[in-house]
């Protein structure tokens, strides 16, 4: 007899991994450390992975499986979602192994083979393995071909087997076809999930439904009520102690290139025929490849680096007072450029992309901005005293949705002024937003990859970026110096000014 209180209509219910076994290479890193095995275990504690899952931890530490077992409680009490439950906790741990290794020691690989026969006799994971490389990217080639020799990719086995890359996908667009080259000649494409965890986040997903879900937005989103269109990623912390990634890569391939480029072929994007991945990724890829570039890159860019001083009642240091760098560095902790899209629906309306460190505040938000109506009937009313309708979709911190309109105020005068009508996650629904990484790892056990970008949209990102760092790194001067707490240098607000127009204050 069915359970009269599970509706057959929530697609929840189909969303449970089946038998499997997850590897992480590099388990002992801050990201496997703070997000990763949290994540695992709150979809355990959700009910979404199998009473029999295996999570297979390899790193260079001595641990035995119980040493293991006794971290992850420790990272999973200290980051979880989820309240800690023992018995889900014991049930997890008894899948769990751990492989004694460096990334090219073939004994490794020898007894994590051995494991993971163990696993499937012991566990029936059914040999489906996710091999999880939470690593840096000057190993992939060497993990994938130890995999591959050792026979733990291989199109024989009777389960599956995926890969999960985390960003960078390179450095510039030769190195990204040279890693995909790498990857795929042990993996099959389908087989590949790279991850950006931007796009797990519950209100990037909401976007799509924004957009495509409500008669009311699809018909504005176009050239002829669209004046443009700001996305911003700011983040209040500096580069802290990540001076050895951060050094010569800066706030436009950390950001830019991956995270606000997906948001702005989301933001753009036509709709597609379903959301089947390949119907999904294709239109992403459309408005990529129309992303055209402007003829003056200096021109239609702004770039910084901040300052020491004072930030929210605390004395900071500079980015090149930081440790482990050089002063005299060109790397960039704030970035900014203009970017078109040649389309029908987008022609003439710039999209305007930034991301910096030590700004005012923590916010990712895409702002979308209309024309002004034509001012006939508040002819006395100044310009400045109501302004542009705006509809903007806060990512991070404070989930949820903004619109932005004129009002009257209360009163026997007709007198105009802006207002906000706030739509907050937290607010409206009674079911808390699971981490992106939640989203994202059980995809993967899922093997559904809508949400994963393929090569194709890697390699246009980096079409898209490279000129403007190769013109960077031709200019003799280093980037300009911008206050800590402020909103990036002056020359990021030049941009705009010479189009007319203002950045957004978050």
């Amino acid at each position: 007899m069915s359970n009269p209180l599970r509706d057959a209509r929530d697609r929840r219910l189909n969303r449970i991994a089946g038998p499997g076994a997850l590897v992480f290479f590099g388990i002992t890193g801050d990201l496997a450390r703070k997000k990763l095995m949290p994540a695992v275990y709150d979809l355990a504690s959700r009910g979404l992975l199998p009473p029999n899952f295996a999570i297979v931890g390899f790193g260079r530490r001595d641990w035995s499986a119980e040493d293991f077992a006794a971290q992850a409680r420790e990272w999973i009490l200290a980051s979880s979602r989820t309240p800690f439950n023992e018995t889900v906790f014991t049930q997890l741990a008894s899948g769990m192994r751990f492989i004694s290794g460096a990334f090219d020691d073939d004994a490794a690989y020898e007894q994590l083979s051995a494991t993971l026969d163990e696993l499937a006799e012991t566990r029936s994971t059914g040999r489906n393995h996710a091999f999880y490389l939470s690593i840096p990217p000057s190993w992939f080639d060497v993990v994938c071909e130890k995999l591959s020799e050792h026979k733990l990719a291989n199109d024989a086995n009777p389960g599956w087997e995926r890969v999960v890359i985390e960003k960078p996908f390179g450095h510039d667009l030769a190195s990204a076809r040279e890693l995909n080259a790498i990857v795929e000649s042990v993996f099959p494409p389908d087989s590949v999930f790279r991850i950006d965890h931007y796009l797990g986040k519950e209100t990037v997903q909401n976007l799509l439904a924004l957009r495509f879900g409500n008669q009311m937005f699809e018909p504005l989103w176009n050239n002829k009520y669209v004046d443009h269109v700001q996305i911003t990623m700011a983040e209040d912390i500096g580069i802290g102690g990540r001076a050895s990634y951060y050094d010569g890569v800066g706030a436009a391939r950390d950001v830019i290139q991956n995270h606000l480029l997906q948001l702005l072929a989301l933001t753009a994007m036509e709709e597609p025929i379903s959301f089947n991945a390949d119907h999904l990724r294709s239109e992403k890829e459309k408005v990529l490849a129309a992303v055209q570039l402007p003829e003056d890159l200096g021109a239609a860019s702004a770039r910084g680096q901040y300052t020491s001083g004072w930030q929210g009642g605390e004395e900071v240091v500079g980015f090149l007072d930081e440790e482990g760098f050089n002063p005299k560095s060109k790397t960039e902790t704030y970035a900014a450029v203009r970017l078109n899209i040649n389309t029908r629906r987008w022609s003439g309306v710039p999209f305007y992309l930034r991301a910096g460190k030590r700004l005012g505040r923590r916010v990712t938000e895409i702002a979308v901005v209309f024309k002004k109506a034509p001012n006939l009937l508040f002819t006395d009313h100044k310009d400045d005293e109501f302004g542009q309708n705006a509809f903007v979709i806060r990512v991070q911190p404070d989930e949820g949705a903004t619109i932005r309109f004129s009002s009257k105020v209360p009163g026997t005068q007709m007198e105009i002024r802006d207002v906000t009508m706030d739509f907050g996650y937290g607010n409206a629904f009674t079911e808390s937003s699971p981490e992106a990484y939640e989203r994202l790892i059980l995809d993967v056990l899922l093997g559904e990859p809508p949400l994963f970008p393929r090569h194709e949209e890697v390699e246009q990102s980096w079409r898209i970026l490279d000129p403007f760092e190769e013109y960077w790194a031709a200019l003799p001067t280093q980037p300009e110096p911008y206050a800590p707490g402020s909103w990036g240098p002056a020359s990021s607000d030049e941009l705009m000014a010479k189009d007319g127009r203002t950045w957004r204050r978050p």
